[in-house]
């Protein structure tokens, strides 16, 4: 038999247990607050007078109102939603608002929550759903495949604008700094004592992005990340379409299509690297070589550069779930081309069933040793660039 006191006790404790158990009254089915979107809400206030500023409208934004109504048309029907008995659904103008100054500002959801008078729930969900429309509408046409004849207009354009001959793109890789997921341990802790994930991307002469790899480990090196790849794999085996070797430019030395990279990528047939700093030393021909291949390969850093730019979202540290942050960063990579092909890119066919992915994609894999004959690759180059100083132009430059 249980005392009185004892008694008491378990009272008490199946009565907490049981108020803890009552799910919490709603106090309000919209909050006060919220009711005067349509009113008071930053999209209605303030949209309709930035309209007639072109100047700010960029600047709230980043991109022009011309831009901006020709991708509303475009991601129209994937936004629009069926009103109800209950509530009036979110306009589609409003939704892509929304994401934009998201994107624009790297402001968190609560922050525009407040601004635009939506849910904080609504806010995130409606990033999400804009993200996913442009992907899924933009991906294939702003970041297509390319195919043999895309290569060698790139290449085309990497010798006459950096002097740099038979380069199909330059590769680099970027830390994008995260809240730390939970239970990740150290995986997304990286080498500058902060917690990423790696944008690892392929440019063009333009600043355009030729493919991107989102989402891996801030621990990963570039060159480990790349060799797992669908562009690494399709590098090694041949696949990628790459055009047939072609002689460097005013001469007879034939030499392969490459990519370029810095010193954390592999020496591949079709991957250059810089010299080593010992093997520089002293030896103005590597020292000339390094210098043209640095000038070629900062085309990515001024890419990601401009992405940071326009994007202020990368300032700031993205508070979200990985496969989240992976949509977001996609989304203003795709964003990025669309507004440097401008209206063009509405004209480009999407209809290849092989475009609908990137070329970049994470593969488990272990990267390759660097062949011995793309050593002899890079002596060609070498060869080539102190042969034809006249041709190449760097005299003016500062080496």
């Amino acid at each position: 038999m249980f005392s009185r006191n004892t008694l008491m006790k378990i009272a008490i404790v199946l009565d907490e247990e049981e108020q803890i158990s009552l799910p919490k009254a709603r106090r309000y089915w919209v909050h006060p607050i919220l009711r005067q979107r349509k009113r008071k809400g930053e999209f209605s206030t303030l949209y309709k007078e930035l309209i007639d500023d072109e100047t700010k409208f960029h600047r709230y934004f980043r991109m022009s109102p011309n831009e901006f109504h020709q991708l509303h048309e475009i991601l129209k029907s994937d936004l629009t939603k069926q009103n109800t008995t209950f509530r009036e659904s979110i306009s589609s103008l409003e939704k892509l608002a929304v994401c934009l100054r998201f994107l624009a500002t790297g402001d968190s959801f609560q922050t525009i929550s407040f601004s635009y008078r939506l849910g904080h729930s609504t806010v995130h969900a409606i990033v999400q759903e804009v993200c996913n429309a442009v992907i899924r509408k933009l991906l294939a046409v702003c970041i297509p495949t390319p195919r043999r004849k895309d290569w060698e207009k790139i290449a085309e354009q990497f010798w006459t604008t950096w002097n740099f001959p038979n380069c199909l793109g330059a590769l680099d890789g970027k830390h994008i700094e995260i809240t730390a997921p939970s239970n990740s341990g150290s995986n997304y802790f990286n080498y500058k004592k902060t917690f990423s994930v790696v944008l690892l991307a392929l440019v063009d002469a333009d600043y355009k992005f030729i493919a991107v790899d989102i989402g891996s480990y801030g621990k990963n090196s570039d060159g480990g990340i790349f060799s797992t790849s669908r562009l690494g794999k399709s590098l090694n085996n041949g696949t990628l379409d790459i055009p047939d070797c072609k002689n460097l430019p005013g001469t007879n030395i034939e030499a392969p299509y490459v990519i370029v990279g810095d010193s954390a990528f592999p020496l591949k047939a079709n991957l250059l690297r810089p010299y080593p700093e010992l093997q520089v030393q002293g030896d103005m021909e590597k020292r000339i070589f390094n210098y043209r291949l640095c000038r070629a390969r900062r085309v990515v850093e001024n890419a990601f550069g401009i992405l940071a730019q326009r994007f202020r979202l990368y300032f700031r540290k993205i508070n979200s779930k990985p496969n989240y942050i992976e949509n977001i960063i996609l989304t203003t990579c795709i964003l990025h081309n669309f507004l440097r092909n401008g209206t063009s890119v509405l004209s480009e066919s999407s209809s290849s069933s092989e475009q609908n992915q990137p070329i970049f994609m994470a593969l488990p894999g272990i990267g390759n040793n660097a062949r011995l004959e793309a050593f002899h690759d890079r002596e060609k180059f070498t060869a080539f660039f102190n042969s034809e100083v006249g041709s190449v132009s760097w005299q003016n430059d500062k080496i």
